[in-house]
């Protein structure tokens, strides 16, 4: 009587061969140390872990959906620019600057500014309302087209020449006298006077 054998199937056939070609590689110790590996995790995943994966998760997804409806794209080259060309550092030192600046004002300097900004409002109120800013206006074109500044700076920087290359002063009556003889020190006091009664008249 001959014995019966099992008969085998083609898709065990295929495991046993596909099986006998992962020992002989070593991948099959390689997926078991995985398994191992994917088990350790599952193991050491809390509900609380899982959790803050999840929050993270939905941020990211939040943080995404907001940089794509704000539009942020759009300004990537230029943020890049600003980059390359040294202009983000500079953005940054002046937001220090400001932040300094802030810092540093106490309240002391913040009614002082404020005064000064009240005061400042009232002289342009006032220049508006009396017509000054018009005439003080006209006045400088009018100083300004006549040459004295240009005058004045230009007689001084003469006089400070002529006086540094003059001998020093004696001092005294006869050297008093000898200054009130010239013909010089004469013109400049009539000059002088004529100037004082013009403004005496203007008053």
């Amino acid at each position: 009587m001959t014995d019966v054998q099992p008969a085998v199937s083609p898709n065990a056939a295929a495991v046993d061969a596909a099986m006998g070609k992962l020992v002989e590689s070593g991948d099959l110790d390689r997926l078991v140390s995985l398994a191992r590996v994917v088990g350790g995790i599952e193991d050491s995943m809390s509900d609380d872990i899982v959790h803050r994966l999840a929050g993270i998760a939905a941020d990211g997804l939040d943080l995404v959906d907001k940089v794509s409806r704000s539009g942020i794209a759009r300004a990537l080259p230029t943020i890049g620019a600003m980059v390359d060309n040294g202009d983000i550092e500079r953005v940054a030192a002046l937001a220090r600057l400001v932040g300094g600046a802030q810092d540093a004002m106490s309240d002391e300097i913040v009614t002082r500014l404020a005064g000064i900004a009240n005061d400042g409002l009232a002289l342009v109120d006032r220049a508006t309302r009396d017509d000054l800013g018009r005439r003080l206006l006209a006045m400088a074109d009018h100083v300004e087209s006549s040459g004295i500044p240009a005058s004045v700076i230009e007689a001084v920087k003469t006089a400070r020449a002529e006086v540094a290359a003059a001998p020093p002063v004696k001092g005294g009556i006869g050297g008093l006298i000898s200054l009130m003889s010239r013909k010089e020190t004469q013109e400049a006091m009539q000059f002088g006077m004529a100037v004082l009664n013009a403004l005496r008249k203007a008053k």
